[in-house]
């Protein structure tokens, strides 16, 4: 029975899907292989560049820094973190009302509005002449990009039943960590084009960025389905397999009914002990994070490193972050070990901070990089993922991650002020404190999380063998004793 309910099919749950219980084994494992095959081939890597694109043009303004922006504009540190700061405060306005509109809207069309619209607001960073001109751009940046990843992941969980979901959110989640790579060396080869049209070095990297972003996003209209239901790419018969396959998962509701919007529900999610255990989580590892993307290349500059040499060194601690968050999430989607993950990142980042404060070394501090920009970069996918998973019906979902990415900008906004003004360069002293201090808090509420959910598991096994599904109350959702948390 407990096999039956988990999340992984097995093969008695596969002979229940809806229409397909005629199939032979050979056709099921066919339609297994290729409708997850497709959907890879044609929703995710859209999903990706969009993430990618999007952490590209909001941290790039790191890159700009070092490459002379607040000179050029006669800013203040105090200016550059209101700077960082404006981006946030809409980005987290916009992702709540975002979230619960992504599916009466229609991802097809939002998705690429939001994109094409905040590449041509990127791209205007390029041609500003004064400071009042980059806090406006950043402000409509932010209020563009705010419901993009929120969007993401729940556009993710209409196509990916909740066991295959953590390697395709790691996926796209991982091209943050490959664009702080990629901006680093982008940045670099950008930055040849300095005096070119009678603009600095630092004004052409928004403006090639962004240029590139607003064409993406043009052609994503083109491509991008609303859900498996009208995919063009699949046929009719692997349409119905996947959206049987989410209804079996409880990764979608089995009624349409069951996912209209209703405050109920979003009260509901608010009533959820475990989004509330890792909502501080979320905060600790936004704020460690984000201070990470937006920092890096200026902590790097002062550990000795100048110029095109600064740029290019604050690539390979992202790039290993990158290699290291694609083959964590296989581990964790095999095993379903979302909390173990992230308690082990936690511990990487908990090391990495200390290294950094215990140490005056350069060596050792540009090596603690790669354990706090792994332990943060690899550790968001399972913590977003956890969160996703163990939230349904759809508005009930929608609330969950919403709140989890309100809650990692919030502590975006505290990272722009901790390393912006507040900790003095080049030992962060305060920073890296509060950063060890989040780090242990990290620790210990994840173990929380993982200790409740399994004991929720427990109290549903015994309800189980009391009853039937039929004895339930309508519209539990994730309450329901045959809804089993992922741990």
């Amino acid at each position: 029975m407990e096999e039956t309910l988990s999340s992984a099919p097995s093969s008695d749950t596969m002979k229940d899907v809806d229409h397909f219980e005629e199939l032979s084994d050979t056709d099921k494992a066919h339609l297994e292989r290729t409708v997850w095959r497709k959907l890879d081939r044609w929703v995710l890597p859209i999903c990706t560049m969009f993430y990618l694109l999007s952490f590209l043009d909001r941290s790039n303004i790191g890159n700009a820094h070092i490459a002379g922006m607040q000179t050029s504009l006669k800013m203040t540190n105090y200016q550059y973190s209101i700077a960082l700061t404006m981006t946030y405060v809409p980005y987290i306005a916009a992702e709540f009302p975002s979230n619960l509109l992504l599916k009466y809207v229609g991802p097809r069309w939002m998705l690429p509005a939001m994109v094409t619209v905040w590449g041509l607001v990127a791209t205007m960073q390029g041609v500003v002449k004064t400071y009042s001109g980059l806090l406006a751009c950043r402000f409509f940046l932010g209020l563009m990009e705010g419901g993009l990843f929120p969007g993401l992941v729940l556009y993710m969980s209409f196509f990916y039943p909740r066991e295959r979901l953590q390697i395709r959110v790691a996926t796209f989640f991982a091209s943050a960590s490959l664009s702080g790579a990629f901006s680093g060396l982008l940045a670099a080869a950008i930055l040849e084009l300095n005096g070119r049209g009678g603009r600095p070095g630092w004004a052409w990297i928004f403006i090639i960025e962004g240029i590139f972003t607003f064409l993406f996003g043009l052609m994503a209209f083109l491509v991008l389905p609303n859900s498996p239901s009208d995919a063009r790419f699949l046929s009719t018969k692997e349409r119905d397999y996947v959206m049987a396959k989410l209804k079996a998962d409880g990764a979608v509701a089995s009624d349409e009914k069951s996912d209209d919007f209703s405050w109920t529900e979003v009260l509901r999610c608010f009533q959820s002990i475990h989004v509330w255990l890792l909502a501080p989580v979320l905060f600790f590892l936004g704020t460690t994070l984000y201070g990470l993307a937006y920092f890096e290349p200026t902590i790097v500059k002062e550990l000795g490193y100048a110029g095109t040499n600064a740029q290019l060194m604050s690539a390979p601690p992202f790039a290993v972050a990158f290699v290291v968050s694609i083959i964590t999430a296989v581990i964790s989607d095999r095993y379903k070990c979302r909390g173990f993950m992230l308690i082990f990142f936690s511990v990487c980042n908990l090391i990495g901070f200390v290294m950094f404060y215990a140490s005056e070394s350069y060596h050792i501090r540009y090596g603690s990089l790669f354990l706090t920009i792994s332990g943060s970069y690899c550790g968001a996918p399972p913590v977003i993922t956890w969160v996703a998973n163990n939230s349904a019906p759809h508005v009930r979902r929608a609330t969950s991650v919403a709140i989890a990415f309100i809650m990692t900008n919030a502590g975006g906004i505290l990272a722009t002020w901790l390393l912006g003004s507040l900790s003095p360069q080049p030992d962060y002293t305060k920073a890296t404190i509060t950063f060890i201090i989040m780090s242990v808090g990290m620790v210990v509420l994840s173990i929380a999380t993982l200790a409740h959910l399994w004991y929720q598991n427990r109290l549903k096994s015994h309800r189980r063998q009391c009853g039937t599904p039929e004895d339930e109350p309508k519209g539990l959702g994730d309450k329901s004793a045959w809804f089993i948390y992922n741990l």
